[in-house]
């Protein structure tokens, strides 16, 4: 089985904190992978590394054996945790902007599931509330034809009612080539659908594990599991 996406000893600090420290993992292709922990584990930290957009400070991320960089771009979908298009773009303008920067961005898809979700073409993301714009920028992430996805929080801001629809766009719009990490708080909503998950503590990697595999050993579900580590 490919090993699509890699941690080696992999480590960040800022000043004296360490986000990450000598995180080792491997995620192969048609996993969806639930990546947890807490505020201030390192989540957001290693996807922005694994994203090209953090150098870490020790060891590497491997994606298709690549260190983040032009290459593994090419190949990675990355949904950060906050709004990135300029406030003033309409939601017709961030699909051409996509759809002239990825190659393997699908217009129609993005499109078509923009219009499920009510989204006008004509409607500038600064007139939008929070949740609309991250469903907005999760479609226009799910429509690229990517190896790797990385979405950090994609139902935060969500409402209810729409968590499903977003989950069931996830779920559609990835190959079994392909691996989905999805960094969230929202256990009980993701639960059924994941594979595996990354747990983080205090920057270190406290868990990797089958989902059922968790269920069986622990005799626990997920959100439960969750709740006992990080009880206050």
């Amino acid at each position: 089985m490919t090993k699509l996406y890699q941690a080696l000893g992999l480590s960040k600090r800022y000043g004296v904190k360490d986000a990450l420290l000598d995180v080792n993992f491997t995620i192969q292709a048609g996993r969806l992978v639930g990546l947890l922990g807490p505020n201030g584990s390192g989540k957001t930290t290693l996807l922005k590394i694994s994203a090209g957009l953090l150098r870490p400070t020790a060891g590497d991320v491997l994606i298709l054996g690549e260190t983040p960089g032009i290459a593994t771009k090419s190949v990675t979908a990355y949904l950060p945790d906050r709004m990135v298009l300029p406030v003033e773009f309409r939601v017709c303008d961030a699909v051409a902007l996509y759809s002239d920067f990825f190659a393997d961005f699908d217009k129609a898809k993005a499109n078509a599931m923009l219009a499920d979700l009510k989204l006008e073409p004509l409607q500038r993301i600064g007139a939008m509330s929070k949740g609309t714009q991250e469903k907005m920028q999760l479609c226009l992430t799910m429509s690229r034809q990517a190896k790797l996805y990385l979405l950090d929080e994609p139902l935060g801001g969500v409402d209810p009612a729409a968590r499903e629809y977003i989950m069931n766009t996830i779920l559609r719009n990835y190959s079994e080539d392909a691996a989905v990490v999805i960094s969230t708080h929202l256990i009980d909503d993701i639960e059924k659908v994941l594979d595996e998950v990354l747990v983080l503590k205090e920057g270190r990697l406290l868990l990797q594990s089958g989902v059922d595999e968790l269920r069986e050993e622990r005799g626990q579900s997920l959100d439960e599991f969750f709740r006992d580590t990080f009880r206050c």
